[in-house]
């Protein structure tokens, strides 16, 4: 009875203590946990936290030979000068318009998938579906592309033969920028869907069976059960998912955008991303580069705490 008592007051104790107490008590109480932390701690702080000190060269006229601490200051003239260009509207257009495509289209499909893979009972056939759908991960962005460049040729690809066998014209996809998106956007989603659906299996996993069983009885029919039971369980999971694709919908790689770019589709194709490749890798524009991919980044974490705000106000779910 006495031990619980003190454990009682303990909380209150500790509270009492100024915050320099409080962290001296639990690094004792606890220091076998931060033990196990301070590897993960060291890892970001050097190779995340630490490149960020170059950070600064946005905001000065950055030359090789002076360094980043010896070249001079201009401000925020790079970001007058992007602001400016005639090429900012349509590269945040085109980055919106790919992201927003992706996330409408792509968001909900890894969700249809877990929910169909969840009410499969055959374990050999609902193995096999789920091998197929993972495989696309695994594959590389350059075959992928190669693949499109492959089925897509006006000559010999074979969606064209089809187009052609049912009397149609054939069609230079990659080269249309009214195409560019569409393409971009599918051949991502039949890429990760499979693999997306992952975290919602696990979900799902989590939902007590005895659930599914009070609601057979009470003569709900299987998509009810799917509907009512299955869905809600998947919303938790949802938001915070939604959160993190809005924290990161200005950030597209450029690996595969670059790699399906050329000149006739550069009107559709030119995004925040590629263009930061180009002026800081291939014409050294260094200082305005991280300019632009500091711009970037401000414009993605304004998304990602106005979102988790609204989300968590809504529905009280939210990254913190």
């Amino acid at each position: 009875m006495k031990k619980s008592i003190q454990k009682d007051k303990l909380p209150s104790k500790v509270s009492d203590l100024s915050l320099g107490g409080r962290i001296k008590f639990y690094l004792k109480r606890y220091w076998q946990l931060y033990i196990f932390l301070l590897p993960a701690l060291i890892y970001f702080l050097i190779f995340h936290y630490g490149p960020m000190y170059g950070v600064q060269i946005a905001f000065k006229k950055y030359m090789p030979s002076l360094g980043i601490t010896g070249s001079p200051w201009v401000g925020f003239e790079h970001f007058k000068k992007f602001f400016d260009s005639y090429y900012f509207t349509d590269l945040i257009k085109n980055t919106l318009g790919i992201s927003i495509y992706e996330l409408i289209l792509g968001f909900p499909m890894p969700i249809i998938l877990a929910l169909v893979f969840n009410e499969l009972k055959n374990g050999f056939f609902k193995k096999f579906t789920q091998t197929v759908t993972y495989a696309p991960h695994f594959i590389s962005t350059v075959v992928i592309v190669g693949m499109l460049v492959s089925f897509l040729s006006p000559s010999t690809g074979i969606i064209n033969h089809i187009i052609a066998a049912f009397g149609g014209n054939r069609h230079a996809f990659l080269e249309d920028p009214k195409w560019f998106k569409t393409i971009y956007v599918l051949s991502g989603i039949w890429q990760n869907t499979g693999w997306n659906t992952i975290i919602y299996m696990s979900a799902l996993a989590g939902v007590n069976p005895e659930l599914h069983e009070a609601a057979a009885i009470d003569g709900a029919s299987r998509f009810q059960r799917l509907l009512y039971i299955n869905l809600p369980a998947l919303v938790p999971t949802m938001i915070i998912l939604l959160i993190m694709n809005f924290g990161s919908i200005m950030s597209m790689g450029y690996e595969k955008i670059l790699l399906m770019q050329n000149p006739l589709n550069i009107a559709a194709s030119n995004v925040i991303s590629t263009f930061t490749y180009q002026q800081g890798l291939i014409d050294a524009n260094y200082s305005y580069a991280a300019a632009v991919g500091l711009f970037n980044a401000a414009i993605n974490a304004i998304l990602l705490l106005s979102v988790n705000k609204i989300t968590r106000k809504v529905t009280d779910i939210g990254l913190w």
